[in-house]
């Protein structure tokens, strides 16, 4: 049962959220001007004369930034010697911290604003920002820098970690030919070749997405052993072919609304044989083990709203199942938090009919 907050810590709490982006930005110049990683080179603390020596940034700047620093929790100062924190070694050091800051700052800070907008209208208004596009995903390959380098980095981030336990459990019935749906940049489908020097792979995706996957599957001598075929799921006219053993999709049911993923896999249904296996790999947030995790996940719900489709959200694994089973599909098995990842895989097969 959570404690209830007295009025004075209830007051403070929703400070933090009133000064929540100005604190965010501090916390990113501290880091990107080299005053963080300066800090934390000296374990047992700097003095502040000696930050404002040593680093080409004003003795103002320094100041202010470690003050908002010291506020977070980010910075210790004690005695006017400066030491970084563990939220602050993580902020450094830790990948998902890093790959998190970038992406919102990169992706979504300007956006942000158009939140209230996005949600009355039900589209991505943040993402003008960016380019022109409906949404996010016609864009992908041609993002501006640095959004496009922190956009990847973010979805390998939580992804990628889960493809070695992902390839033993797709592998385990040695499929021949594997749809790979929503196929993006075409890791998964490169890291399947790998596995297996037999399969063959069709990569299913928006036109410039196959731009990019097929370019990377020359660069790698992958070209005989990968298909492509240009398909808009949102178009209902536009079928998934027949022929697969194995339909996978890589984190990408999360990017379309409840109505729009039903529609995809009754797609996925009319393809599929009766031995036709469908995996779905997703991050459920209420299937986590961390708040870090849960807390992250819910985060990229407001993404989906403002920059990349504004109706799409990272979902419950009930919601997701009974979504399957309304598209004709049976989840056979579910394989939770795979590896060292945030992902669950649910394993389906066409319903006896």
């Amino acid at each position: 049962m959570k404690k209830e907050l007295s009025a004075i810590d209830a007051k403070y709490e929703a400070q933090k959220i009133a000064f929540g982006p100005m604190y965010f930005q501090a916390v990113v110049a501290l880091r990107d001007l080299g005053i963080l990683e300066f800090i934390s080179s000296h374990r047992k603390g700097v003095t502040i004369e000696k930050i404002v020596d040593e680093m080409d940034v004003s003795e103002y700047g320094i100041n202010l930034l470690i003050e908002a620093a010291e506020i977070l929790g980010v910075l210790d100062v004690e005695a006017n010697v400066v030491r970084i924190s563990k939220v602050g070694f993580f902020l450094l050091k830790d990948e998902m911290t890093r790959v998190n800051v970038n992406f919102m700052n990169d992706v979504c800070y300007l956006g942000a604003k158009a939140m209230t907008d996005s949600i009355k209208n039900g589209k991505p208004e943040g993402l003008k920002v960016l380019g022109d596009w409906p949404t996010i995903y016609q864009g992908l390959s041609i993002l501006p820098e640095p959004a496009k380098t922190s956009w990847f980095e973010f979805d390998h981030y939580y992804s990628d970690g889960a493809f070695p336990d992902a390839l033993k459990i797709v592998f385990r019935t040695h499929p021949g030919t594997i749809f790979d749906i929503g196929g993006n940049t075409g890791k998964w489908s490169f890291a399947c070749c790998d596995y297996d020097n037999d399969v063959k792979i069709k990569i299913l995706d928006l036109p410039v997405q196959l731009n990019v996957a097929r370019k990377n599957a020359e660069e790698r001598g992958l070209a005989d052993r990968i298909d492509f075929h240009a398909i808009d799921l949102l178009d209902t006219a536009q079928k998934i072919p027949q022929g697969a053993d194995v339909i996978w999709m890589s984190q990408f049911l999360d990017c379309f609304s409840k109505k729009q993923i039903i529609s995809i896999l009754k797609n996925a249904h009319q393809a599929s044989s009766q031995h036709t296996r469908l995996y779905i790999l997703e991050p459920f947030f209420d299937n986590q083990n961390y708040p870090a995790a849960h807390f992250s996940l819910v985060a990229t719900s407001l993404y989906f709203t403002i920059m990349a489709n504004g109706n799409s959200k990272m979902y419950r694994i009930e919601v997701m199942k009974e979504l399957v089973r309304e598209a004709g599909f049976e989840v056979i098995e579910t394989y939770p938090l795979i590896g060292d990842s945030y992902h669950t895989i649910l394993e389906c097969m066409k319903s006896a009919q």
